[in-house]
């Protein structure tokens, strides 16, 4: 198995990462082959970024970093596509 890949980003809602998003980033992660998984802190812990209940446990506040790791045959492009979607706010349309 290839190195992990690793990405973060910056939550900028004021109320964090709410349902809404959290929805739209499982519904992401959901569309690679590669195992995607996400941290409130650079350590961990980690936790599966398909997993509405677990992404939700994170309870990320606004201002606070989202890490990503990925790791399987399109890795480098799953974590380039969640970092990307944080960065955006969450938009409604994609790039």
């Amino acid at each position: 198995m290839s190195n992990p890949v690793f990405g973060d980003a910056v939550i900028r809602d004021p109320v964090g990462l709410h349902a809404r998003p959290a929805i739209k980033m499982t519904k992401l992660a959901k569309r690679f082959d590669a195992a995607v998984s996400i941290a409130a802190g650079s350590e961990g812990p980690w936790v599966n970024a398909a997993s509405l209940v677990k992404v939700m446990g994170l309870k990320v506040r606004a201002g606070a970093a989202l890490y990503f790791r990925g790791e399987g045959t399109d890795a480098e492009a799953a974590v380039a596509a969640m970092v990307d979607l944080v960065t955006r706010d969450f938009p409604d349309q994609p790039a």
